[in-house]
């Protein structure tokens, strides 16, 4: 399991050394550096993926790629960057795992799109290099007649796409696939199967809904139909994804990310609340937790209340330990930006309360009252 990240001279960080749990729930303002956090562990894994971190020459990070597109130098060096001993500025991410630390420099190269190491490690970090890794940004993809079919990413990799577009080729391959943990299984689902636990964490969210994943024949397609049953009466009739609202297509690459979670997953997710009504805000809380719970590691980025009060409840009910959740609230002070870290209890109680966690309800209310 990944331990800590250190960044320095990266995007929105001179300098920082954020702390990493089992569940890690990044939060605060606008442009306070989460996005960088997530970033930074993708920069690493595309790099990788690529062969650019081996330390021959030519190696170094690789700024444009499938995960992560962040321009040139100019773009990711930090406007105000600390002097790191180097004949010029330098590029410095470094990953704690089990407590052991890699780290990788790279020279600072203003517009190049590859920042050519000066040292490296050896050392491959399991969670973040290994095959069960999932990245699912914040413009995921919008509802559409058809996706993508591609055996390489869907089948053989088993990657969802960093916008969800080959989730549902994941789907369609793998929904006889009974589930690697029981800590993921739905109470209320027909069997262990990946489609029958999809749909049934999907109707906590859409009730009635069920999904049907088919191939376009003579194409490189796939198709996803919803059928949706009312007041427990089924339908025969197939809907869509584009007559059937953003949120259900948002979210269905969240849940099998989740649902295929096994020990050593590292799963990195951006607004898993977007599109979401509050209830299924927290059902997606709910389920992350028992992701971990079953061995994966999850590093989420909301401005959601009702995604932190979920993975509370997880808590409170024993889906995780207290130890293993790290909540972390960033914030833009004058001479750069703090990571407060408030403290998680096993009851689900915060210790304390920064100002601006996810206390917008509590002004709001004080404003009514007041």
């Amino acid at each position: 399991m990944l331990d800590r990240l250190d960044i320095v001279n990266f995007k929105a960080f001179a300098s920082a050394a954020i702390p990493l749990g089992a569940f890690t729930l990044l939060s605060g303002l606008n442009s306070a550096g989460k996005s960088t956090v997530l970033q930074s562990l993708a920069l690493l894994r595309q790099s990788q993926v690529a062969g650019l971190l081996d330390g021959s020459a030519g190696s170094g990070f690789l700024l444009n790629g499938e995960l992560v597109e962040l321009g040139t130098g100019r773009d990711v060096l930090h406007e105000n960057h600390i002097d790191t001993g180097g004949e010029g500025p330098q590029i410095v991410l470094s990953v704690v795992e089990d407590g052991v630390i890699q780290t990788w420099t790279a020279a600072y190269g203003q517009e190049n799109d590859l920042l050519h190491l000066d040292s490296g490690t050896t050392h491959r970090p399991a969670g973040l290099f290994g095959p069960n890794f999932q990245y699912l940004k914040a413009d995921r993809l919008a509802p559409a007649v058809s996706y993508p079919r591609s055996h390489e990413i869907a089948v053989r990799r088993g990657f969802l796409g960093c916008r969800g577009e080959h989730a549902v080729n994941f789907l369609r391959h793998r929904q006889d696939e009974r589930l690697a943990s029981p800590r993921l299984h739905h109470p209320e689902a027909r069997s262990a199967s990946l489609l029958d636990q999809t749909d049934a964490w999907m109707q906590e969210i859409c009730p009635g809904v069920n999904l049907q994943a088919a191939t376009i024949e003579g194409t490189d397609l796939v198709r996803l139909g919803y059928r949706i049953g009312v007041a427990g009466l089924p339908t025969a009739l197939s809907h869509r994804p584009t007559n059937v609202g953003f949120g259900l297509s948002y979210v269905l690459p969240i849940v099998l990310a989740c649902l295929s979670a096994v020990p050593g997953s590292l799963i990195l997710l951006e607004n898993p609340e977007a599109h979401l009504h509050p209830r299924g805000q927290t059902v997606m809380a709910t389920l992350a937790a028992a992701a971990v719970a079953a061995g994966a590691q999850l590093i989420v980025e909301s401005h959601s209340d009702h995604v932190l009060n979920g993975l509370r409840l997880a808590v409170k009910r024993g889906t995780l330990a207290d130890s293993a959740v790290k909540l972390l609230y960033f914030q833009r002070q004058r001479d750069g930006i703090e990571v407060l870290n408030p403290m998680l209890g096993p009851d689900g109680m915060i210790s304390d309360w920064p100002s601006g966690f996810f206390d917008e309800w509590e002004h709001s209310l004080d404003q009514l009252l007041g």
